[in-house]
């Protein structure tokens, strides 16, 4: 038997191999992750609901059942975070809102009934900002969630708690969810993997809009074949989600170990949209540029994205209206500017401009279904900064130029997100000042398991995937970028 310490450093895949093996147990390791918890996340807030009794039940149960032996889904014990955006049968989930303070669900969401469903056990509830709103993780029920490389600094949002949480150990694997980058940023900020995959990859609901497309949930770890691990556990039809896309024969873990580089890529500093820290370009751009030692063409080019930040803008305002106007109609004040801003900015919308973004957005994906036969990545930053402050609750300016809201920041992730391709969030390097940098992987549509496949041999040639988990660094504040 590993040690708990032995234990939280190795991969989720390494793990799930020993559960196969019996050679470790389910309680042996929701017992690794508790005690790791305990360990370091006083001084990150990462996990802010624990649920160790349920944990233990399930553990027990698993052990009791004979276990699948050719099911590649299968995750047979291990222990993982959900997000507070996503509900937990009998377990306290908030929504980062004090409106939801003492919410205890009765029934999870369909992607952690799977999750639960293929052996998978939550160990606990991450941090999230309220309603996800916000691309910084705090809010008014748990307080902020810290960077661990340096607890000065923000760990991104919405799904910092489950960034932190993997970073220093307390889990294998964690969900998150993503709408402009909720989980492709925070996993930039604390040199984690996160995958935003194709709508309807992992099904979503039973609440919420049933036909959105812009708000999608996906895995995140700490390398790319984790991620192929979980979302080969994540994916698959659902009748209570009409967008849901039916699971691939191949595993998605199988495709991120065949390592099959691509044969031309495109990298773009900026995609056209926003300034971008020069740090984080020449970080970025080194790294795409390693592609070239697996036989890769690298050339600088990009898809036209003009006007396509306006129409993320308009559509985002739109669904915050469907799915947030009875909360602001009978709770309005408890709600938090950000929240109430989007859903202000959407009831003012007009026919004509509502019209305006579905055409560019429709434009748009035509221009990328070509890009796309050209070649067969586009890479860029995941985001326009390395981390900053953990008192500066959005991103204000980089290189100069001032952003007027809080969403501004974040055109390298949300312009993705208008095109429906699956995006990968790897590590990059890091700032002479250790501040960790992301580089987003977008792959072609629906084109997971060739992204997962090229992220591995590009997460290979890099080699920072060894750099976590980490024990929570105290240092000065920052400089602003």
């Amino acid at each position: 038997m590993a040690e708990s310490d032995e234990l939280i450093r190795l991969t989720a895949c390494a793990v799930v191999d020993l559960l196969r093996r019996r050679e470790v147990t389910p309680l042996q390791l929701v017992d690794a992750s508790l005690a790791r918890i305990e360990a370091v996340d006083g001084a990150v807030n990462a996990m802010v609901t624990l649920c160790a009794d349920r944990a233990r039940d399930q553990a027990r149960r698993i052990m009791a059942e004979p276990a699948p032996t050719d099911d590649f889904r299968w995750l047979g014990g291990l222990p993982l975070a959900v997000k507070d955006l996503n509900d937990l049968a009998d377990v306290r989930t908030t929504y980062g809102s004090p409106i939801f303070a003492d919410h205890v669900p009765e029934r999870s969401d369909i992607m952690v009934e799977r999750l639960e469903g293929h052996g998978g056990i939550p160990i606990g509830k991450s941090n999230t900002p309220e309603f996800g709103a916000g691309a910084n993780t705090f809010n008014e029920v748990f307080g902020d969630t810290l960077n661990p490389w340096n607890t000065a600094l923000n760990a991104g949002g919405s799904s910092g708690g489950s960034a932190v949480a993997l970073a220093t150990g307390q889990v294998w694997l964690a969900t998150g969810s993503d709408l402009g980058g909720s989980l492709r940023t925070p996993a930039s900020f604390c040199s984690v993997v996160g995958l935003r995959p194709s709508p309807g990859r992992v099904a979503s609901g039973p609440d919420g809009v049933k036909f959105d497309t812009l708000a999608v949930n996906g895995p995140m770890a700490r390398t790319v074949e984790d991620i192929g691990l979980m979302l080969d556990a994540m994916a698959g039809w659902d009748i209570g989600d009409p967008l849901s896309l039916e699971a691939p024969a191949t595993g998605f873990r199988e495709s991120a170990r065949r390592r099959q580089p691509p044969r031309r890529v495109a990298f773009s500093p900026d995609l056209g949209v926003t300034p971008v820290n020069r740090e984080t370009r020449a970080l970025c751009e080194a790294a795409a540029r390693r592609f070239e030692a697996a036989g890769c063409i690298v050339e600088e080019a990009c898809p036209d994205f003009s006007g396509v930040p306006e129409a993320f803008q308009t559509l985002r305002a739109l669904g915050y209206v469907a799915g947030m106007r009875e909360l602001y109609e009978t709770k309005r004040t408890l709600l938090k500017p950000d929240v109430i801003w989007n859903i202000e900015r959407g009831r003012a919308l007009d026919a004509e401009t509502i019209a305006a973004a579905l055409l560019r957005r429709s434009s748009l994906y035509d221009e990328v279904a070509a890009f796309f036969s050209r070649y067969d990545l586009l890479l860029a930053p995941a985001a326009c900064t390395p981390p900053l402050d953990v008192r500066e609750r959005w991103v204000r300016e980089v290189e100069g130029h001032v952003f007027e809201n809080y969403v501004e920041w974040l055109r390298l992730a949300s312009v993705v997100t208008m095109t429906s391709c699956p995006s990968l969030a790897i590590p990059a390097g890091f700032t002479t000042d250790g501040r960790p940098v992301g580089l987003q992987l977008v792959g072609k549509p629906r084109g997971e398991a060739a992204l997962l496949s090229a992220g591995a041999v590009l997460e290979e040639l890099l080699g920072l995937s060894s750099l976590v988990p980490i024990d929570p660094r105290e240092q000065g504040h920052p400089v602003r970028s």
